[in-house]
Formats: structure tokens, sequence, C-alpha cells
């Protein structure tokens, strides 16, 4: 069931979601948080569409946040949704114009469900400093993806300056599969000391540069990582050679989807490695509400030592 409310208040919005409940017996009582969604108009529904996948398994209240022309005749517009139009969420679309949208926090307070965590969510452009926008403030997790950003590669770069605990960023959930396999490979004998690590991805993958801090930091090794040419590998991470005295380690996709994993004495192995939905990274990051400490260290620690390596190379 979707109900339109043009040129509405946030208070009207609010009584509308109550008198919903009780006439359509839907109830709020199973949501286990709010996600609010930053976004402009004409790219909601993709990102809608995701959160109403993940909300099968994080039922949840989704506001989503749209904003217009900052120079139009000040209106707020909303669009309550539930039912098989909203997933297992109740959604909030608000349509905010003109100087209607310029207190985005204000937009939102009055229809956070009661003690329960609040994340919020830029699928696009996103604030340089998540934690001390409007939305940011009154979220325990801030998630941003920087594949979206203008300059994908400089935004992970930058990503350790303003981080605060509760942070994330999509780039990072991207790699959960390389992680998982990678640390597969070295819990099992031979039992060696890593001594290089070779990270390769194309050159929108700001991903790759989040992998290579990762294995530096946590293998103590030195890292080469680069991106390669729009015509040799298109998007994504391309592959990891972890160097030990026995031979090389090599997870490697010859094309997209599909990874073949090498090592010395062993027969290669065809791994499935699609790249991950929107649904499915947004349904990860929402099984942990609290801070990712370990994404934490990646950005701050493990990428400065990368960013230390590339100003040596240069220089």
């Amino acid at each position: 069931m979707i109900i339109d409310l043009p040129d509405t208040t946030v208070s009207a919005i609010s009584k509308k979601l109550v008198s919903v409940r009780e006439e359509g017996g839907a109830v709020a009582l199973g949501r286990v948080l709010t996600l609010i969604i930053v976004t402009h108009h004409g790219a909601e529904e993709e990102v809608i569409e995701a959160a109403n996948d993940a909300s099968r398994e994080h039922p949840m209240r989704v506001i989503a946040v749209l904003f217009g022309d900052d120079d139009a005749e000040p209106r707020l517009d909303a669009q309550i949704r539930v039912g098989g139009d909203a997933g297992a969420s109740e959604v909030v679309v608000l349509r905010a114009h003109g100087a209607a949208g310029s207190n985005a926090e204000s937009l939102v307070t009055g229809l956070l469900l009661p003690d329960a965590p609040v994340v919020a969510w830029w699928p696009a452009d996103a604030p340089e400093d998540p934690s001390h926008s409007a939305i940011g403030r009154i979220a325990q997790r801030r998630i941003t993806d920087a594949s979206s950003q203008a300059d994908p590669a400089a935004w992970v770069a930058h990503l350790g300056e303003h981080y605060a605990p509760g942070d994330t960023d999509f780039a990072w959930t991207r790699v959960t599969r390389w992680r998982e396999q990678l640390a597969a490979v070295l819990d099992q004998p031979p039992y060696e000391p890593v001594t290089a690590i070779e990270v390769r991805g194309a050159a929108d993958s700001p991903s790759t540069a989040l992998l290579a801090a990762w294995l530096g930091m946590k293998l103590d090794a030195p890292v080469d990582y680069a991106y390669l040419p729009s015509d040799e590998w298109s998007s994504g991470i391309k592959s990891v050679r972890l160097t030990r005295p026995s031979g090389d380690t090599l997870l490697e996709r010859p094309e997209s989807g599909v990874a073949v994993l090498t090592q010395p004495g062993q027969p290669t192995h065809d791994l499935a490695f699609p790249r991950r939905t929107l649904r499915e990274c947004l349904a990860e990051e929402l099984r942990r509400l609290d801070p990712d400490l370990l994404y934490g260290r990646v950005i701050t620690e493990g990428h400065d030592l990368l960013l230390a390596a590339s100003e040596r190379d240069a220089s």
C-alpha cells in the first residue's frame, strides 16, 4: 500500500503512520532499527528496493530523505509505503523542496522509532565528515560508498582523516569474501610467513587499497598494490598474490564473477566471486550495530602504511 501526502508536515506524517498501523493491523514492535537514506530526487528507487530486500533480514523503518532544488518553493511532500510495497519494513519517503530541506535533522527526528538504533546511509554523494553532519550526529552507524563518489581513490585515501567509531564504507564491505578466502588459505599448512603481498584492481575500485591495507597490517609484510588500465580489467579487485618460502599463492579473477585459487603443490580451485549487490552489502552492515573497530584500524593505521609506501615510491 502506498499513501501520498503532498505538501505536508512531519507531525502529519507521524500521525498518519500511527493511523495506518491501527487500521491495517501493522505493528512496529518488530522493527529493530531506523534506516535513514540520504539521496536526491530520481535516485531513490534502487536504494529503497535494496533496503526493502535487506529488511527481510532486519525489519526496520526506512526514511528516505530526498533533497531537490534549493531555489524551489519550500514544500515537503511525503509518501508512506507499507505491506507488499515495503518488504518487511515500513518506508517513509520525504521529498524536501527549497528551504524545507535546510534542516535535515528536524525532518527525521519526529519519525524515528523510539529506543531503536539509527543507521544513516549515503548511497551517493556523502558528507566529508559523516559523523558531524546533520543526519550523522543522530546515527549510531554511518554508511558511505566510495565507489559512488566523484574520485573513489581519493575518497578512500582520506577516510581515516575524519573517522569516528560507527563509520563504515561499502568499499570495505565488498572485500569480505576476499578476506574470508585469504584467511582460510593462511589457516592451512604450510604455516609460513608471508614475505610479500601484491594486490591488483581496476582503476574504479576503492576496495583494492582497503584490501591491500588490511593484508599489510595483518601480515606485517611489504605491499605492492596497483590499479590496472580499464582495457585490462574493468571493475573491482583483480588479484591477490601472497609470496611465501614454499611459493606463491594466487587468488585471481580471470573474469568477473569467477576466481581461481592457485597454491604450490595443490590443484587449482574455481570459486564463485560475484560482485556484491547493494542489498548484500547493506544487510551485512546492518548485522552489527556496534563500531567496526577493524575497519577503523585499516583506514587509519593500515592505510597510512600504504600512503607512506606510495610517497616513498613517488620520491
